[in-house]
């Protein structure tokens, strides 16, 4: 189960994450951060993202990978926190899973 402190650091890369790629895209597809996920140590951040359409995927996994560090310094400046996870960025296949759920039950 997840600290307070983590849940806490997830939530405040998760909302500065969204406002980066609202700023930074090229608005060319829509990128959704849908969560963060922090280890124990607050050391790694993995950031997941869903993208429409869904062709743009490999597209936008590749510009989060190459912003890493544009990521970072824009984090710095955004939040208080203290030490900087490294971050990853990966395609969240659990919510195009659930979506694909939801669709299969309404119909």
């Amino acid at each position: 189960m997840a600290s307070k402190r983590q849940i806490q650091v997830a939530e405040i890369i998760a909302h500065a994450a969204a406002d980066y790629f609202a700023r930074e895209s090229n608005y060319e597809s829509l990128i959704t951060v849908t969560r963060a996920d922090v280890s124990t140590d607050l050391k790694n951040a993995i950031i997941f993202l869903s993208v429409l359409p869904e062709s743009a995927e490999e597209n936008v996994l590749h510009f989060a990978k190459r912003s890493r560090a544009d990521f970072r310094d824009f984090i710095k400046g955004k939040s208080r926190l203290k030490f900087l996870p490294n971050f990853d960025f990966e395609i969240d296949y659990g919510e195009k899973n659930r979506q694909l759920i939801d669709d299969l039950t309404r119909n």
